[in-house]
């Protein structure tokens, strides 16, 4: 496999949130690129992370918003590859302050791709979310707008060629603000708050989500959402792994809270293709869903499919969680 990465210029938009951390550190020990620029606008977030990469002259850090066109225009010069993680992504948050969410969301998803145009980036992979599915909340509806405009932006490109894709998966095992880490926290009172016994969500690790999308630098041609195969649990069963013992109080849904999340709509289906890990949704303007060399070798899936964590072929077990805690217990609600 093509090492795209080596001797290349990366800059990964909210670079020091979970998802950045854990990418620089893959992306440096196993790619060798030659510079790796972090684009955030939380200082002592960069501070932090700076201390971690100290020994690392390859990584770079830049004070910037998305929002912010210039700012962005100049850190993009002579780039690579881009990374699109910075986002509002809290779903109260987004819900309680639309106005700043979509600015973010959406309006700074509008920047990346003119400045990425403007400034001959190569590639671009834009992180998605299970919540742009069929979207119920303000998060979720600006993540479903952006990746439209990045498919939407491989034909604005022309004849430049930057190429855009975006990746899609869903809750990140551990990562600030997710259930394990909130679950730990609530240990020490034996007792949890849970919105609803059925409630189920899809579980990937962090490891996954980054070689899933170096995956797919090395296999996009522009316009795929690209969907991990990953596996389902229920948050009572989460709970239940933690501590079996622990009261549990029912709380209800949160505001813009699903009771299960979806990768791929039946909407979606006619679209869509499987592959060994992962599935391909290949956008419908321009007959790109019909175009062979984005389908490869990839097998159309049935009628009305829907990849929902309810349905799910694949559950995570107890046992498994179990055994991820433990080995990432010093990492969990850090990353």
């Amino acid at each position: 496999m093509i090492n795209f990465f080596k001797n290349k210029k990366i800059l990964i938009t909210g670079g020091t949130g979970s998802f950045g951390n854990k990418f620089v550190q893959i992306i440096t020990k196993n790619y060798n690129p030659n510079e790796i620029i972090i684009f955030s606008r939380d200082e002592m977030k960069q501070w932090e992370m700076a201390k971690k990469f100290k020994n690392d002259k390859r990584v770079r850090f830049f004070i910037g918003d998305v929002r912010d066109k210039n700012r962005l225009n100049r850190a993009l010069k002579n780039v690579d590859y881009v990374v699109h993680a910075a986002a509002t992504k809290i779903v109260p948050t987004a819900e309680y302050n639309p106005f700043e969410c979509i600015k973010t969301n959406i309006n700074g998803a509008v920047n990346v791709i003119d400045s990425s145009i403007d400034q001959g980036v190569k590639k671009v992979v834009a992180l998605s979310t299970d919540k742009a599915c069929n979207p119920v909340n303000l998060y979720g509806a600006t993540k479903l707008a952006s990746d439209k405009l990045f498919i939407a932006g491989n034909s604005y490109s022309g004849k430049n060629l930057t190429r855009f894709s975006i990746v899609r998966y869903g809750n990140v095992m551990g990562s600030r603000g997710s259930i394990i880490p909130l679950l730990l926290d609530q240990m020490v009172n034996n007792k949890f708050t849970l919105t609803d016994k059925r409630m189920t969500r899809f579980m990937i690790s962090l490891d996954e989500a980054v070689n899933f999308v170096w995956n797919t630098f090395t296999n996009m041609v522009g316009g795929e959402i690209y969907v991990k195969k990953i596996p389902s649990m229920k948050l009572l069963d989460i709970a239940k792994t933690i501590n079996k013992n622990a009261k549990i109080e029912i709380i209800g849904k949160r505001p813009g809270e699903k009771l299960h999340e979806q990768m791929i709509s039946s909407d979606d289906a006619e679209y869509t293709y499987e592959y060994k890990n992962y599935y391909k949704i290949l956008p419908a303007i321009h007959n790109w869903s019909k175009d062979p060399y984005r389908i490869k070798n990839g097998k159309k899936v049935r009628e009305n499919f829907l990849y929902s964590s309810d349905t799910n072929s694949e559950w995570m077990t107890t046992s498994n969680l179990k055994n991820w805690i433990k080995n990432n217990k010093d990492k969990i609600g850090k990353i």
